[in-house]
């Protein structure tokens, strides 16, 4: 499983954030804007931080990918 952050960035767009503006609303350093950019894990405390500056819910800015083979597990 693996995480997109392409929600955030079109958001971003849509509402004419840049990233080091994010950074100062969202009091993030440089090396998780780098994660977030390379659609790396980060953490909860991070993504409610962004959710918080953006005024927006987790689920407006991540989108978790499946693997391919994670369809098929029986519960």
């Amino acid at each position: 499983m693996s995480v997109s952050y392409k929600k955030l960035f079109k958001l971003m767009i849509d509402k004419d954030i840049k990233k080091k503006d994010l950074k100062a609303m969202a009091s993030i350093g440089n090396s998780t804007m780098a994660k977030l950019s390379n659609n790396e894990n980060v953490t909860i405390e991070v993504l409610a931080k962004i959710c918080d500056a953006m005024k927006c819910t987790l689920d407006d800015i991540v989108e978790i990918i499946p693997d391919s083979n994670e369809g098929n597990v029986d519960e």
